[in-house]
């Protein structure tokens, strides 16, 4: 009688745990959501400021007014690791990004020349 009893309170048993841990990690994911949402709240905050914007503009994309002259400061610490860096790695992204479209269209250049079209029979 108490294996009998024992046996028909080990699933529902089991299934108890289960569905605690499974609780557990859905709370736990839950949170992680709410983080990223208050996160990303402020984030929109922080893109509605005109400042802001001018700002991300000025530091990430290198914009300026027309009227304003610009220049990108590259540091030497004269160490191992400075001489190591290639010159395109201390770049712009849009210098080398432009570099790369030239050398492309240059590739497609070099690579095939048409030959002068012939009139048939000669």
């Amino acid at each position: 009688m108490v294996c009998a009893i024992a046996l028909s309170l080990a699933y529902p048993l089991r299934e108890y745990v289960l569905q605690r841990a499974e609780i557990a990690k859905l709370q736990e994911e839950r949170e992680r959501t709410e983080q990223s949402v208050s996160e990303l709240e402020q984030r929109h905050e922080e893109l509605q400021d005109p400042d802001h914007i001018e700002r991300e503009a000025r530091e990430r994309l290198h914009y300026q007014y027309p009227d304003e002259r610009a220049y990108v400061i590259i540091a030497d610490d004269g160490g191992e690791e400075a001489e190591e860096e290639s010159a395109e790695s201390r770049e712009p992204w849009f210098t080398r990004l432009w570099k790369s479209v030239q050398e492309a269209d240059q590739a497609g250049e070099q690579e095939e020349e048409i030959p002068e079209a012939q009139p048939p029979g000669q």
